[in-house]
């Protein structure tokens, strides 16, 4: 098997920042869990409503992504490296989804996803960088936070959006699963101001997200 070195490395982690920030270059793995559910008739308000969720949904999506290839560069065990790619893969079927939905809404992306994305793969590389411990305990975190996002955007959504919600519960499900195996890889508990630190900037990405 080969071993890729650290310039190789980079030019993958190049192509996947390239398909991330690109619309409709990261196919799905799975189908779209809300495929067969009828698309249901919003009025104006509840379009903008939904568009805005899925919208910061989906640059959480990005910052996932990010996240977790940060983290798999910098990662000093070679099983958790695979692990971090492994879950990028994964939530890469989110990514599309979202896209999916957002276009089903006549909406597109944030503007600022390139910003989130940079934002992102520095916060997941210096994660990396503290080691894998500390950095399983980033992903479980992370996750943990996604999960009451996703629980109050459920609860946001018209009753009669159930294509969106089956969206959002697949994701949830997903992300809660990648939740315990960071835990049971050995992910520790990150400290009180570290979990603060990230939801103040969970926060200033979901206000801007929202709206731009």
């Amino acid at each position: 098997m080969r071993r890729y070195s650290l310039a190789d490395r980079l030019i993958g982690h190049v192509d996947q920042v390239v398909r991330t920030l690109t619309p409709q270059t990261q196919p799905a793995l799975r189908a779209n869990p809300a495929q067969r559910i009828e698309n249901p008739a919003l009025n104006t308000q509840q379009q903008s409503v939904v568009a805005g969720l899925m919208r910061v949904n989906h640059t959480g999506e990005v910052c996932a992504q990010a996240l977790y290839h940060g983290q798999a560069l910098t990662a000093k065990l070679a099983t958790v490296r695979q692990d971090m790619e492994q879950a990028a893969l994964e939530e890469q079927d989110h990514l599309a989804w979202c896209e999916d939905r957002l276009r089903e809404l006549n909406s597109q992306p944030s503007l600022l996803n390139p910003l989130w994305y940079g934002l992102s793969f520095g916060i997941g590389a210096l994660a990396g960088i503290a080691g894998d411990k500390w950095s399983l305990g980033f992903v479980a975190e992370t996750e943990k936070q996604v999960c009451a996002h996703l629980t109050a955007h459920m609860q946001q959504l018209p009753s009669e959006d159930h294509k969106t919600h089956a969206i959002l519960q697949q994701m949830h499900s997903d992300e809660d699963h990648h939740r315990q195996q960071a835990l049971a890889a050995g992910g520790v508990t990150l400290p009180p101001p570290v979990q603060q630190m990230m939801q103040a900037m969970s926060k200033v990405m979901t206000k801007t997200s929202y709206y731009v």
